[in-house]
């Protein structure tokens, strides 16, 4: 008796699942075009995920065996091929940059969004000029500021003109995604803010931006990965030199550009993926401290 009041208390559960998925069926028979772009979609879906699955394993593989203590050594050498001097450049060039654009594109896409009025020409001119820089190859970009930072400001080849290259390059998409995280809050709270008394600045540090927060980590983790992994906009501004860089003047070579001459030269294949484990794990890291803090303060 007891076996059977489970049998049918578990085909009572189970059926809502099983008339969801008879009528999805009859309804993809019913329209021929939805089952076909049901099956592009998960064919994609299967596509990119084994795609990226099989290129992290086989960084993963050839990369892991070769990290050895030599490689996180405080001194390069043509010897150990030491990453360690890349790493610090790269959080200093990374964290020079963030500080220069993330503020300014912020500012910018609250100026685009609460202050500057609709229909304003200026508003779309900016907008066409940040998609448009958001377009340009990196080695424009390179060319750029080793023209104006390195040359005309007398730089020289360091690491803060190769922070502000990278400032200007992730700037458009800093403030595209800041303006779009802006738009989707809601027009309510804004006015729920009016109406308590509060003014135009306060609403908008206190409501607006704190509920826009996780759109704009989105943009900034965009941003920080294309830092990272950048190359040619790097090696015109902070050059290629192996070495710690003792101040923002100085010159010095971050994961990426490390990585390429590394397998470039074809002698150090091997530390090449070691290194690109390395930076692969930096990303992530990265990605998931950003995650964490967009969920503190969305919860706040």
């Amino acid at each position: 008796m007891e076996e059977s009041n489970r049998q049918t208390f578990s085909q009572k559960k189970e059926s809502p699942h099983k008339n969801m998925f008879l009528q999805k069926l009859k309804s993809y028979l019913r329209h021929p075009s939805a089952l076909i772009m049901f099956f592009l979609v998960a064919v994609s879906v299967v596509f990119t995920v084994c795609v990226l699955g099989f290129l992290i394993f086989h960084i993963l593989a050839n990369g892991i065996p070769y990290l050895t203590p030599e490689l996180f050594s405080f001194q390069y050498t043509s010897e150990n091929s030491s990453m360690f001097p890349a790493v610090i450049n790269t959080f200093m060039i990374v964290g020079i940059a963030l500080i220069v654009s993330v503020p300014l594109g912020i500012c910018s896409a609250i100026y685009l969004v609460e202050y500057a009025k609709k229909g304003n020409r200026l508003v779309s001119v900016i907008r066409i000029t940040a998609e448009t820089l958001s377009g340009i190859p990196s080695i424009v970009y390179g060319l750029f500021g080793s023209l104006f930072f390195v040359a005309a400001l007398h730089w020289d080849h360091s690491i803060l003109a190769g922070a502000f290259t990278l400032s200007i390059m992730v700037l458009p998409t800093i403030m595209r995604t800041t303006e779009e995280a802006l738009l989707a809050v809601p027009d309510s709270y804004r006015e729920g803010s009016f109406g308590l008394g509060a003014g135009k600045l306060r609403t908008i540090f206190v409501v607006v931006l704190p509920s826009a927060v996780p759109g704009i980590l989105a943009g900034v983790i965009l941003a920080m990965g294309r830092m990272i992994g950048e190359t040619a906009a790097l090696i015109y501004t902070s050059s290629t030199v192996p070495e710690v860089a003792k101040n923002v003047f100085s010159s010095g070579r971050t994961l990426a550009i490390h990585m390429y001459l590394l397998s470039n030269e074809g002698l150090h294949t091997n530390q090449a993926y070691a290194t690109a484990v390395v930076l692969l794990v930096v990303v992530i890291i990265m990605n998931w401290l950003s995650g964490i803090i967009a969920g503190k303060v969305a919860a706040k």
